[in-house]
């Protein structure tokens, strides 16, 4: 799994905290505590796939467009990181005669792919709106605090 999940749902969470609020890339990315780089290159792909719109120049920024409640986890992990769980290298060699080796790496395929369907569900259980619901619940103290001004 990579990062641009976890920066996804964080950016997305952060900016159902401010309905109807533009945030810049430089915003998000002192709240997710990356670069803003790296957070324009993840606000692309959600405002590509419409979770987000942006504006820009003076005043400008990324504001949510999309229903917190209706958006899954399970839909930002397929647009960021979809067939990630499996690495990119496995044991065995399926050019050689032993069982073993030559059958491992497609074992651990389908081990991989069925981890992930069900990885899948389970975040497909939890959306934007219920994650922030959930930091709220706890008094989070810099989310509380964070926007109160």
């Amino acid at each position: 799994m990579n990062s641009e999940f976890t920066i996804a749902v964080h950016s997305l969470v952060f900016l159902a905290h401010l309905p109807d609020h533009m945030a810049t890339s430089e915003e998000i990315a002192t709240n997710v505590s990356t670069h803003s780089a790296r957070i324009r290159k993840v606000m692309g792909f959600l405002r590509k796939a419409g979770y987000v719109s942006t504006k820009e120049g003076i005043g400008g920024g990324f504001i949510l467009s999309c229903n917190p409640d209706q958006v899954t986890l399970g839909e930002i992990y397929r647009l960021t990181c979809h067939g990630s769980l499996k690495p990119s290298w496995c044991t065995g060699d399926e050019n050689k005669s032993c069982m073993i080796s030559s059958k491992m790496d497609r074992l651990m395929g389908v081990m991989f792919s069925n981890a992930e369907k069900q990885m899948e569900m389970y975040f497909d259980q939890h959306t934007i709106g219920s994650m922030l619901r959930q930091l709220i619940a706890i008094e989070c103290p810099q989310l509380n605090n964070e926007h109160s001004s």
